[in-house]
């Protein structure tokens, strides 16, 4: 006899052959089952895409989806923005690589600075791992202690030191990992005049908040961090533009002495930039003594192509429409999405900004603040027990037209100013399809329901 299950990934299967016969190819092209990146691996595969357009994209097989994986977190302004497409057409035909210096970077820098105080200077790169790593080396230079200091649950990267100490290969004896939102524990550390650099994530670890940052530790790590001479720097490689102009830190009224950015600043195309005190950044400069001086390359660093999109995409970030578009549309998700939970008793819930957190498990409390999740306990948003919960209401919206970006054992609907009503009006007509479909089949837990 088959099972709901079976019949679910039968008729996806059915309906995306081409994309099927793609990934078998990739397969034995890809170590990571046919996938390039974590976020995109599957069982039995994603679908392959050939174009996208505002809040939609379509694969091969002619398969349309409303997009919530935008890029990973890249596309405030959904695909195709008829701004970056311009800037674009314009610059392919002038040139993509100079190897030069030009106009373009030095008007994307001036604008970023003017919309995030926290850049006395700018230092671009490929990527916001890269800019991470500069972050690291910056505040060495000018600390002179070689410790890192980071905080549990917390990403910023894949490098040595960036990532997680206890997975195999990764040898990063200068990094120290304390438990996350626990002020005590910061000031243990922090005490002990050892770290170059702490580390947080804008929002909070996971996305911009998947396990949000409590107020008690955001306002006491400017104090802390100077106290004991330890330079902050807050991530906003996924919340940098995307919360507001000024970034998530200028919603929150806080200043770190260094921010990295990527995604969004971008504009679709790859960067990173560490942006901060112009002290710090003075170990950049081919005037600082030798012994204090940093000399970054990159072929790829403010390359023509990526400052004429970054500029273009700035330009519209100025004035705070598409964010607030965003979140918006993204409120108007939460609300409906909760209220299909609630009418179903099951414990689950949505929060976030623009990017809307799936929770699934105990609901401790309701709060007023839209980026809390409904419990303070950092294992129970990471209970790898629901974790397949979550996998299989993806899967399900992924069968019905809804595409939400996924990591192991979470997923996230990633809001842009391309959304519109109808769209989310279609997404929740798909989420309640999808969440009685699993109770029909049994794959909500008991453990789940009465909520």
């Amino acid at each position: 006899m088959r099972t709901g299950q079976d019949l679910l990934v039968e008729e996806y299967v059915k309906n995306r052959t081409e994309s099927r016969q793609l990934h078998e190819q990739a397969a034995r092209l890809f170590p990571a089952n046919g996938a390039t990146h974590s976020a995109r691996v599957m069982d039995p595969f994603r679908p392959y895409i050939t174009h996208a357009k505002g809040s939609r994209k379509w694969d091969v097989d002619g398969n349309e989806y409303i997009d919530y994986v935008m890029g990973h977190g890249t596309l405030i302004l959904g695909h195709s923005h008829p701004a970056i497409v311009n800037a674009l057409e314009k610059q392919v035909a002038k040139g993509l690589l100079y190897g030069d210096n030009h106009q373009l970077v030095v008007e994307w820098a001036t604008l970023i600075q003017q919309m995030m105080p926290v850049a006395e200077r700018v230092e671009f790169c490929t990527c916001g791992q890269e800019a991470n790593m500069m972050g690291i080396w910056l505040s060495r230079v000018f600390t002179g202690r070689k410790k890192v200091l980071r905080m549990d649950e917390n990403f910023h990267g894949w490098g040595e030191e960036l990532v997680r100490k206890d997975l195999p290969g990764v040898s990063a004896e200068n990094v120290d990992v304390i438990p996350f939102n626990d002020v005590e524990a910061a000031e243990t550390a922090l005490a002990t005049g050892e770290y170059a650099i702490l580390m947080t994530e804008g929002g909070g670890a996971h996305m911009a908040g998947q396990v949000p940052i409590f107020d008690e530790l955001l306002y006491a790590l400017p104090d802390l961090t100077r106290k004991y001479g330890t330079i902050w720097l807050i991530d906003e490689v996924v919340t940098g533009f995307r919360d507001a102009p000024g970034g998530w830190q200028s919603l929150k009224g806080v200043k770190p002495d260094l921010t990295t950015v990527g995604k969004c600043v971008g504009g679709g195309l790859p960067v990173g930039a560490v942006l901060g005190r112009a002290d710090i950044m003075d170990a950049l400069s081919p005037r600082a003594p030798k012994d204090r001086r940093i000399s970054h390359s990159g072929t790829w660093n403010a390359n023509a192509a990526v400052a004429a999109a970054g500029l273009a995409a700035c330009k519209v970030y100025r004035d705070g429409a598409p964010q607030e578009a965003a979140r918006a549309q993204g409120n108007y998700l939460r609300q409906r999405c909760n209220e299909v939970f609630k009418a179903r008793g099951i414990k689950g819930r949505l929060y976030g900004r623009t990017i809307m957190h799936v929770y699934f498990g105990p609901i401790e409390f309701e709060s007023e603040d839209v980026s809390m999740a409904p419990t303070r306990d950092v294992k129970k948003i990471t209970d790898p027990t629901f974790g397949p919960v979550r996998d299989r209401l993806v899967f399900h919206l992924l069968n019905r037209g809804v595409s939400l970006l996924t990591a192991i054992g979470s997923g996230y609907f990633v809001m842009s100013s391309a959304h519109t009503k109808e769209d989310v009006d279609e997404t929740v007509g798909a989420f309640e399809a999808s969440l009685d479909a699993m109770l029909a089949e049994g794959s909500i837990p008991d453990a789940l329901l009465g909520g």
